[in-house]
């Protein structure tokens, strides 16, 4: 049977790659490749952190002889190099999976950009999170062994969304820190709220949650704002499956798994044309979109979306894309067919 070593940050760590990996463990490719994660990197304190690196890394050496294929997802270059050097000395097929935020924390950074184009000349794939990420790759670094793989929905049971709520309330999903744009969303709210009667907001969460309360307070709507903290499973899933709609203002993003989530969910979405996706957006047809920073563009949006035919219309089209092109079960086809030919 073959043999695939999948490195990456741990299952406990919150975050997207957690999720898309958790995601690609439900495929028949995981099975049939005889998949191990390898984790490298958890939430914690520093000494935690660096217990899990040396942990991850010895059990990576330890069974990287029997590996046909190592699979390294990829977001901070300096915990990945390691990792790497050791398969490409033993001559290991080697895939790397970029989840990268911003052209320039990665491309553009002067320091960082060198350790990630030698990591990536090492590989015999590079997967991508979006078409305009492999361009700008090719141009930018000429990278030529690009392959485009979007991080799918994940499944959810039952999926249906209900569009008559008596306590309406907008999702804002993922850590609360200046790139996500959750200021953006509260001063926007600040605007329209009377407007909105009976509307909410709900940051499920962790990051700059005491900071968020005190913005709230500042702009006198701290009795329509609820911060939920960091949630998952059943916390998570009702705070999706009862929300009136997603927002994610974001100003960077490779593909985000926040409106991947919704997607699942069938919400309709509110959010920036960032990273993947302007690939597949289209401005009142299956989402709403506003340029990242443009504080009247979002509070138009939030306006917009207290109309129920807007809602129904944006949730099927959200329906749509999760049955489709983000369809877990077609993303990990596409996964399974790139191993059969390198191991071909």
């Amino acid at each position: 049977m073959p043999k695939v070593l999948v490195v990456a940050t741990s299952r406990e760590t919150r975050g997207g790659i957690t999720s898309v990996i958790k995601a690609h463990e439900t495929g028949r490719q995981w099975h049939e490749f005889n998949c191990e994660w390898i984790e490298t990197h958890i939430d914690g304190s520093a000494f935690q952190k660096i217990r899990c690196f040396i942990k991850g890394f010895f059990q990576f050496a330890f069974k990287l002889k029997k590996a046909d294929i190592v699979h390294i997802h990829m977001a901070a270059v300096e915990r990945k190099m390691p990792f790497v050097f050791l398969s490409k000395l033993l001559k290991k097929k080697l895939i790397i999976h970029l989840h990268f935020p911003d052209p320039q924390t990665t491309v553009y950074n002067p320091v960082k950009a060198p350790r990630y184009k030698w990591c990536l000349s090492k590989a015999d794939k590079v997967i991508v999170l979006s078409e305009s990420w492999a361009e700008l790759l090719r141009k930018e670094w000429g990278v030529d062994n690009l392959q485009v793989i979007y991080n799918p929905c994940p499944k959810v049971e039952s999926p249906k969304y209900n569009l008559q709520t008596d306590c309406p309330y907008i999702l804002y999903a993922g850590n609360l820190s200046g790139r996500k744009g959750y200021k953006d969303l509260l001063s926007a709210f600040a605007l329209v709220h009377d407007k909105m009667p009976g509307w909410r907001i709900k940051f499920a969460g962790n990051g700059e949650v005491e900071n968020g309360k005190k913005i709230a307070a500042q702009l006198r709507i701290e009795d329509k704002v609820d911060f939920l903290g960091w949630v998952n499973g059943s916390e998570k899933d009702e705070a999706f499956r009862n929300a009136a709609v997603y927002c994610l203002p974001s100003y960077a993003e490779g593909f985000p798994m926040g409106v991947l989530d919704a997607w699942a969910y069938h919400l309709p979405v509110i959010t920036t044309p960032v990273g993947g996706l302007p690939e597949i957006l289209d401005n009142g047809t299956n989402a709403l979109v506003f340029t990242p920073g443009n504080i009247e563009g979002l509070s138009q949006c939030l306006c917009d979306i207290t109309s129920s035919d807007v809602r129904e219309q944006l949730s099927k089209a959200s329906e749509n894309l999760s049955s489709t092109m983000f369809d877990v079960d077609n993303v990990n086809r596409q996964i399974r067919a790139l191993y059969l030919s390198l191991i071909d």
